[in-house]
């Protein structure tokens, strides 16, 4: 009886700790729809792609970017140099990229 008491012990924190894990990561279907709306939507994309842990993009109009949102996002860096942005994403950026391939 005492053993069976443990295994169901164990198997309720292995789910509580699988929810908690679950619920940390990051949705990177929303991040992406997120991200293409803060860079002015898609029809101001004119191009993108991933250098490392930097997004590279150029858009068709700087000014409908909303640098300070992309910021709180959780970028740690945005370079702006004319109508391309540079934006540091970390090791997010790959899976970032993939999921905006998705959307067009």
């Amino acid at each position: 009886m005492e053993n069976i008491q443990y295994i169901v012990i164990i198997v309720v924190t292995i789910i509580i700790a699988l929810a908690i894990i679950r619920s940390k990561r990051k949705d990177f279907r929303l991040e992406a729809n997120k991200l293409v709306v803060l860079l002015g939507g898609k029809e101001n994309i004119v191009r993108y792609e991933v250098n490392q842990s930097r997004f590279i993009v150029e858009v068709v109009d700087i000014e409908k970017v909303n640098k300070p949102a992309i910021q709180k996002m959780g970028a740690k860096g945005i370079v702006e140099i004319e109508n391309q942005l540079k934006i540091i994403l970390g090791e997010n950026a790959t899976v970032l990229k993939k999921y905006i391939d998705s959307l067009k």
